[in-house]
């Protein structure tokens, strides 16, 4: 008897080869979607950093706005709106300041530290993969909570996702 087919073997060889395949795409893509929200973290905190840089070079133009020369802002300043930010770091992308993924730009991914600790570990709040943390210092590592301070040096803290780790960014200016 000439049959033409699959027996049942055969197919089911073939069914759990397909599902192999399956689920190593899906977890490729799923760990390169995770790389590019990293990616897009580290340049949203290097942009801001670069603004930070900028308004301590330059204050704010802007008389509308609260400008400090020689000063970074404090954590009254980065504690407001979306919009108060934008206003003093000038001409900042409401993007930049959200975390990956984050659409509602009422959203507030960029936050102040509560605490002076310098480290991943010890910084509160923690950074979370929607929140950067921004720590303005004085000069003798203290909370910079007012401009006229002299906020004279920053970290901000962000959260990788690929390895769950914490990175910092500290400011080139390191009174």
């Amino acid at each position: 008897m000439n049959r033409r087919g699959f027996t049942i073997v055969e197919l089911l060889i073939v069914i759990a080869i397909m599902g192999i395949l399956l689920v190593l795409g899906v977890v490729n893509l799923r760990g390169s979607q995770a790389n590019a929200r990293d990616s897009e973290r580290k340049i949203d905190v290097e942009t801001i950093a670069l603004k930070l840089e900028d308004y301590l070079q330059n204050g704010n133009q802007d008389p509308n706005c609260p400008s400090y020369y020689i000063s970074y802002p404090s954590t009254i300043t980065s504690n407001g709106t979306n919009t108060s930010i934008q206003c003093t770091l000038t001409d900042i992308d409401i993007k930049s300041l959200l975390a990956p993924g984050i659409t509602d730009e009422s959203y507030k991914s960029f936050i102040s530290a509560t605490n002076n600790d310098q480290t991943t570990s010890g910084v509160l709040p923690q950074p979370d993969i929607d929140h950067y943390v921004y720590q303005p210092l004085t000069s003798s590592g203290a909370l910079c909570t007012s401009s006229s301070n002299g906020c004279c040096k920053y970290n901000i803290f962000y959260h990788l996702e690929v390895d769950d780790s914490i990175e910092i960014y500290r400011s080139k200016n390191q009174c």
